[in-house]
């Protein structure tokens, strides 16, 4: 009897093992499932939805920057890597396109 039972474990301890197997098979891919579908989609969507803000910025928007400063863009840059950027009618700051956090409506600046 004891033969027997030593051979009915041995056989359940590799079955165990190729289910094992497979069971952390599955847990990495769901893994890298969670990790694809909460990480790396939504960072290149915001990616792609930035740079598609970047190329469409024109003179005469009214933006908002990542400082939480509200202007209207007087000038875009020769290199097209900064702008001007108008507070008011007396004050002027130059800042690189990648501090635009929003594009805003026309009308935004008189109503505050």
């Amino acid at each position: 009897m004891s033969l027997f039972a030593n051979a009915y474990a041995a056989d359940g301890a590799a079955a165990s093992s190729v289910t094992g197997g497979i069971e952390q098979i599955a847990i990495v891919g769901i893994f890298l499932l969670f990790f694809y579908f909460f990480i790396l989609r939504p960072q290149s969507k915001r990616a792609k939805e930035q740079k598609n803000l970047m190329s469409s910025l024109g003179k005469g928007d009214e933006v908002l920057t990542s400082g939480g400063l509200v202007g209207k863009i007087a000038k875009i840059a020769a290199d097209n890597d900064y702008l001007v950027l108008a507070l008011n009618d007396q004050t002027t700051i130059t800042i690189k396109k990648d501090f635009i956090t929003a594009v805003l409506p026309k009308g935004t600046i008189q109503s505050l």
